[in-house]
């Protein structure tokens, strides 16, 4: 399971750096523009060139409309300014059609430009509060469009988390659905260490995180802290060993 970490400026990406060893991917957004929201190009820029060359970065496009030229051009931004993973929030689509619409710009947009990047198809837990697509639907409509990757996400950060929203069971049915579909799967949304064993049961390949890594557990107003990425890390690889241990077994 890679872990994906979100900083959302440059002096929070230094912090990344510190970090580096502890961490995966640094993905950049802008809290306080939504779930999902867009930083950027330019702070997307001076992210990339303040962490690790190793170390991919991924960038939000918002948590998008249905408009698939207007997030098709927002993609292409993101994957022009050194993103490698783009992410798209399917926010405003109402039905699968219409996200399938949309990601199929992104797809074209950004592998026209940069064939290796790596496109997101980002839904929400908490779809029934904003309207949006069901959380099931994500890895068909990823896999409809040619993206490489389905997330699930929560839309309202009001305390509410991942599970409380989709329970562990059935995010390890999206993450099934994904895998039967050949994508990676990614989930985050107020995700806490105590989250970490189901994560690693059910086959979660990135999870994502900022608050858990943040003083005071604060998204917002906390800022990260390499020593907290390092103790979040830690607990990742306890679980994991624990759950190679435990694989033997139910085999």
């Amino acid at each position: 399971m890679l872990l994906l970490i979100s900083p959302d400026g440059v002096e929070e990406a230094l912090a990344c750096a510190k970090a580096a060893e502890h961490l995966d991917i640094v993905d950049v957004k802008k809290p306080d523009e939504g779930s999902l929201g867009a930083n950027f190009p330019w702070v997307i820029r001076e992210i990339r060139a303040a962490v690790p060359a190793d170390k991919p970065v991924s960038a939000t496009v918002g948590d998008v409309p249905y408009k698939p030229g207007t997030v098709a051009q927002a993609a292409l931004g993101a994957a022009v300014s050194g993103a490698t993973y783009i992410k798209v929030g399917l926010y405003g689509c109402t039905t699968p059609e219409q996200g399938v619409e949309v990601m199929r710009a992104v797809v074209r947009a950004v592998k026209d430009h940069r064939p290796d990047a790596l496109v997101v198809a980002s839904g929400y837990a908490d779809a029934h509060r904003v309207g949006c697509v069901n959380p099931l639907a994500l890895p068909d409509i990823a896999a409809r469009a040619g993206a490489d990757a389905a997330m699930l996400d929560t839309a309202i950060k009001d305390g509410t988390r991942l599970f409380d929203h989709v329970p562990p069971d059935v995010c390890g049915e999206f993450v099934r659905r994904a895998h039967a579909a050949g994508l990676l799967a990614a989930l985050a949304g107020s995700v806490k260490q105590d989250d970490l064993g189901s994560l690693t049961r059910i086959g979660t390949d990135i999870v994502g995180v900022r608050g858990a890594v943040c003083s005071d557990g604060d998204r917002n107003a906390g800022r990260i802290q390499p020593h907290l990425v390092a103790a979040f890390r830690a607990e990742m690889d306890r679980q994991a060993q624990e759950h190679a241990a435990d694989a033997p077994a139910l085999n």
